[in-house]
C-alpha cells in the first residue's frame, strides 16, 4: 500500500506535537503559576495538533500527491522560520524573537515589507500585553537583556 501525501505529513506533525509537548514539559519555572501555568498552552496546542494530524492519518484526501517543487520549498521555509524561533524564544525573548517570525513568515506568503514588518511589531506586543496583563502569564525576556541590564 503506498502511503498517500497527507499521511506522511500527519505522522510528520505527530511528531513535530510529540517534540513540542515534551519541551513545554521539560520547561522549568522558578515561581509557581495559578491556575495552569505556562505549560498548558503549548501542550494543548500539542494536543490539537495530533487530533488534527490523526484525521490526515485516518482519512487522507482522495488527491494524495505532493506539492510542486516552490510550494514545498516554501513550506520546508516555513518549517524552518518555525523551528528557529522556538530555539530563539527563550534566548532572545517573547517579542524580538516573535517580530522576526512573523516578518519572516508574512514576508514567506509575500507581504511587501512594510506590512510584513508592521505585522511583526503589531502582534508580537498585541499578544505580549495579551499574555501579561489579560491573562497573566510572564513571557521570556531573553537571556540577551540580563548582559544589558
Amino acid at each position: 500500500m503506498k502511503l498517500a501525501a497527507d499521511r506522511i505529513l500527519g505522522l510528520a506533525l505527530i511528531g513535530l506535537a510529540a517534540f513540542a509537548a515534551v519541551q513545554a514539559a521539560n520547561l522549568q519555572i522558578p515561581f509557581s503559576y495559578e491556575p495552569v501555568g505556562p505549560k498548558a498552552f503549548p501542550i494543548g496546542l500539542s494536543v490539537i495538533l495530533v487530533a488534527l494530524s490523526l484525521v490526515l492519518v485516518l482519512r487522507p484526501g482522495e488527491n494524495g500527491h505532493w506539492p510542486d517543487k516552490a510550494l514545498m520549498l516554501k513550506l520546508l521555509a516555513v518549517l524552518g522560520a518555525l523551528l528557529v524561533y522556538a530555539l530563539l524564544f527563550t534566548r532572545m525573548g517573547f517579542v524580538p524573537a516573535s517580530l522576526l517570525a512573523v516578518a519572516t513568515l508574512a514576508r514567506l506568503f509575500d507581504a511587501s515589507w512594510p506590512k510584513a514588518l508592521l505585522a511583526g511589531i503589531l502582534i508580537p506586543v498585541g499578544s505580549y500585553f495579551l499574555f501579561t496583563e489579560a491573562l497573566g502569564i510572564a513571557l521570556p525576556a531573553g537571556t540577551w537583556l540580563a548582559d544589558v541590564l
